[in-house]
């Protein structure tokens, strides 16, 4: 139950039945038109714009056209005050039974509360971590996988049928290189002393396992082979035994992917046909995009697939982006870009409506050309949406974090998720906008207190469920199941902050639709930091006037009524923070 779409709809209908005319004699646009919490909650429940967005179209001043519109709100039984503020805003004030209709709607539909149904689920592919399947996932992962994760969560909540995906770059250079480096390793296994590990080659005692599985599997027979003959059976179990390792270090994260897609497979040719890139430039020179020429040296520092030379180019310029891109470089090899392409037109044809893309603020230059990409390839049928993040500064107490680099030359993911827990991870990493730079504080994620926003968020609905354990406890042979609870008397319910409590859940509907048209997860975050805020005011008012406390032993019908506030509030926290993968406790050590 979206509480603000719902009055948004009633003020439309009162806009209707004045039969507005603009100066060609038209209904005048109200698309424009929002109800919306204001800003101070002493001037109402609700607040709306029709007034100042139609006024200019209606030719009229916006405080003439809000005191009509006034007038037919006040008609609505369950407004009971509409008032007007400034130029022409409109404030108004419900009845209790609507804050009381939210509190049903909770208890009745549990943690679905907010989410959102669709006739046709859209379908959505969101692409998120990707790292090169080179070794274990390192700390600069982190928050692209925590963003992606929650994101697609958000957009499944939100209606949508989605696809968590991860793109595996196993066709490049540096998978030769973990082929070459896990054979030196295999070497080690025999027993040789293959001394430091040679410039180039990865140096992490992560691959020591894969020399003895190595070993194991074909004993001293790869020793005497040529490289040509080694390498292919190498590189095939480093890249299955560093995505198992990836798996694992994702799974300590909560972050799992459904599907696992190859770069290989898009440059592989089945029975001698053509590969998945030949059939995506055969699409784009059907539609003429593809042409033979030269591009200028591209600005700043010049990539490693630019050529001086005639090459098979995009027409990329033409969608939105800053030059024509090569597909195919003179000597008929194809460019990585070429692989990006043939794979967005996979997922075009696997019937993607939406295809996200969530990278690390290093790839900025690309979301031109992938929206470039999807509006060629698909007509403008799949939209392309890019989300970056920032890197994460780690710290503790205000200093860079200094931690043992145990896999090579860099800290991993999972040192940090093994420090701090995956809950305090995947919380912080959301309680910032993706594109803006986070500092990760150890202890700050860890101390037990209300600076710490995780923390406050899960004792939030802890406090919860401890206050219907303790009822259990101080009213012996009273039924508290959801059924009960949905039956009490919600009228009694009449304290600002028990109202303020209802008011803050009825947002929720509306901050679930919002994050997911914006694809921004950390407003989930900032909401239940915002709600369990409210909770622990409503508590710390109790302690000092104790008629408000959530359990009254002498009024039975007045403490079901809070208990069933605090069930719903418990509910929807519980809901938010299984969107950001987070635990939702029950206790608190």
């Amino acid at each position: 139950m979206n509480i603000f779409a719902d009055f948004t709809q009633r003020v439309k209908n009162a806009l209707q039945s004045l039969e507005l005319k603009d100066s060609n004699g038209e209904t005048p646009d109200f698309s424009r038109v929002v109800v919306e919490a204001p800003r101070d909650a002493a001037h109402g429940d609700f607040a709306t714009n029709a007034a100042m967005v139609l006024a200019k179209p209606l030719g009229v001043k916006p405080r003439d056209l809000a005191e009509s519109i006034v007038a037919k709100l006040v008609e609505d039984p369950e407004v009971t005050e509409a008032t007007i503020a400034g130029p022409g805003f409109i404030n108004m004030r419900v009845a209790p039974i609507v804050w009381q209709r939210i509190l049903g709607s909770v208890l009745e539909l549990g943690v679905g509360f907010g989410s959102i149904r669709k006739d046709a689920a859209p379908k959505v592919n969101v692409e998120y971590v990707s790292a090169n399947p080179t070794g274990p996932m390192h700390v600069g992962h982190i928050r692209g996988a925590v963003v992606g994760d929650a994101l697609a969560n958000l957009l499944a909540f939100a209606g949508c049928d989605v696809v968590k995906e991860y793109y595996i770059n196993d066709a490049g250079s540096q998978i030769d290189t973990l082929a070459r480096s896990a054979y030196l390793r295999y070497r080690e296994a025999l027993g040789e002393d293959i001394g430091e590990i040679p410039s180039g080659l990865y140096p992490g005692d992560y691959l020591k396992p894969v020399g003895t599985q190595l070993k194991e599997e074909f004993g001293d027979t790869l020793k005497g082979k040529e490289e040509a003959d080694w390498l292919p059976l190498v590189k095939e179990r480093a890249i299955a035994a560093m995505l198992d390792l990836i798996r694992r270090d994702l799974a300590a994260l909560g972050v799992t992917h459904e599907v696992f897609f190859s770069e290989r497979t898009l440059h592989d040719r089945q029975n001698g046909g053509p590969s998945m890139i030949d059939h995506m430039l055969d699409s784009l020179r059907n539609k003429g995009l593809i042409y033979q020429g030269t591009l200028p040296p591209p600005k700043g520092q010049v990539p490693e697939d630019w050529e001086d030379r005639e090459q098979t180019l995009f027409r990329a310029s033409d969608f939105g982006d800053d030059t024509d891109r090569a597909l195919k470089k003179s000597d008929g090899s194809y460019t990585y870009f070429a692989a990006d392409v043939a794979y967005f037109q996979d997922k075009f044809e696997r019937g993607f409506q939406e295809a996200i893309y969530v990278l690390g603020a290093d790839h900025s230059g690309y979301a031109k050309r992938l929206q470039a990409v999807g509006k060629a390839v698909s007509d403008g049928k799949t939209d392309v949406i890019v989300r970056f993040c920032q890197m994460v500064k780690l710290m503790r107490d205000g200093e860079p974090v200094k931690m043992s680099k145990r896999s090579g030359d860099f800290i991993t993911l999972r040192d940090v998720v093994d420090e701090v827990g995956p809950d305090p991870v995947r919380f912080m990493m959301l309680f910032r906008k993706n594109d803006a730079q986070l500092d990760f504080d150890f202890k700050k994620v860890t101390e037990q207190s209300k600076d710490n926003p995780v923390f406050y968020v899960q004792y939030g609905h802890a406090r919860c469920c401890s206050v219907l354990r303790q009822a259990v406890l101080e009213l012996p042979g009273t039924e508290l199941g959801d059924s009960e609870l949905l039956n009490a008397d919600f009228t009694l319910l009449d304290d600002s902050g028990e109202l303020e409590l209802i008011a803050k859940m009825a947002e929720w509907p509306k901050v679930v639709e919002a994050a997911a048209e914006t694809h921004e997860p950390h407003r989930i975050a900032f909401y239940l930091h915002e709600l369990a805020s409210s909770l622990h005011g409503h508590w710390n008012r109790g302690k000092e006037m104790p008629h408000l406390r959530f359990i009254d032993i002498g009024n039975a019908k007045l403490t079901l009524a809070r208990l069933a506030l605090v069930r719903a509030i418990s509910l929807v926290l519980a809901s938010g923070l299984a969107i950001l993968g987070v635990n939702a406790p029950e206790e608190m050590r």
